[in-house]
């Protein structure tokens, strides 16, 4: 089984110094704001993904 993939950016400040933080799993650090935060995946929606197919912006 591969490992879970990390976080590029903190969704804070946008820096890229995140650190695994101990608090458990899924939780990050950011060096440059200070913050932690968390990520949990929430599961997938019924409907799927649903594109806009009207070929442009209206008039």
């Amino acid at each position: 089984m591969s490992e879970r993939a990390a976080p590029f950016y903190c969704p804070y400040c946008g820096d890229e110094d995140l650190r695994p933080s101990e608090q458990g799993h899924g939780a990050w650090e950011c060096a440059a704001c200070n913050r932690a935060f968390q990520l949990k995946f929430l599961g997938l929606l019924a409907r799927g993904l649903q594109h806009d197919t009207t070929g442009g912006d209206a008039i």
